[in-house]
């Protein structure tokens, strides 16, 4: 197909507590990310909703998509592990999918 890029690229999911996808992302373009999608969205870990005095509190979470060549994912993902894993305050968790193809985008 016209305009397909070869397999060599990875899509980095990570999962966040909510208010640090900044601080993530500024850490994954150090790193070499060129940018991200950051989707909201709620933690379901626990059985429902915690209750706190009446009012069902659920844990916010943001969702991180990162397209990358696969030459940057490792260097990508080791970089916001150590800033931002799993014992850090945004708790974030983080791994990767193969992409077989792209389309419209070119990658610097």
């Amino acid at each position: 197909m016209a305009g397909e890029a070869p397999h060599d690229h990875d899509l980095i999911v990570s999962i966040v507590n909510q208010g640090y996808s900044d601080d993530f992302m500024n850490t994954a373009r150090e790193a070499g990310a060129s940018g991200g999608t950051v989707i909201n969205a709620r933690g379901q870990a626990h059985e429902g909703a915690v209750k706190f005095f009446g009012i069902s509190v659920q844990d916010e979470k943001e969702i991180i998509l990162i397209l990358t060549s696969r030459e940057k994912k490792v260097p990508i993902m080791r970089a916001v592990c150590e800033a931002h894993g799993l014992n850090t305050e945004a708790q974030a968790i983080v791994f990767s999918l193969p992409v077989d193809s792209v389309l419209g985008l070119s990658f610097e």
